[in-house]
């Protein structure tokens, strides 16, 4: 996927440490706003278990360039564009009726596997609790805690 222009991001690349994937309807609705805003704030607590942050919604590149200006967002915005909502119909986060994604979050471990995740309601910022509590819980060692 294009995170700028002439840049691409391959979940591939990011092997080794744990990927939240941030799905979220539009760059510029109030919501995905404040959500934007607050993970960009506690970016170190999640740099702090080693995670890569990517936000991801079917605006385009140039839409995510600004966005991510005007808030002056430290992680890459991912746009899902062509073919429109790809990765998000992989995940099954898609809302075929508006052409948007869900408000959703995975959290992927170092393998890539889907080990944490939630959907909430479009209108509702889900807030970043449920992320830490699925980062913890990865690098508690196995049968410890």
């Amino acid at each position: 996927m294009h995170s700028t222009p002439d840049q691409t991001v391959s979940l591939r690349d990011l092997r080794g440490r744990p990927v939240i994937l941030a799905f979220y309807p539009a760059d510029w609705s109030p919501v995905c706003g404040d959500q934007m805003a607050l993970y960009n704030e506690i970016l170190p607590e999640f740099q702090r278990f080693g995670a890569e942050l990517l936000g991801i919604s079917v605006d385009g590149v140039w839409c995510h360039l600004a966005f991510a200006q005007n808030r002056r967002l430290h992680f890459p915005l991912l746009a899902d564009f062509e073919p429109k909502g790809a990765v998000a119909r992989r995940y099954g986060v898609y809302r075929e009726g508006d052409g948007t994604s869900e408000r959703a979050l995975f959290v992927l471990d170092a393998d890539g596997i889907v080990r944490w995740s939630y959907v909430s309601p479009i209108g509702v910022n889900p807030g970043a609790d449920g992320i830490l509590r699925a980062l913890e819980a990865l690098a508690t060692p196995r049968g410890r805690g």
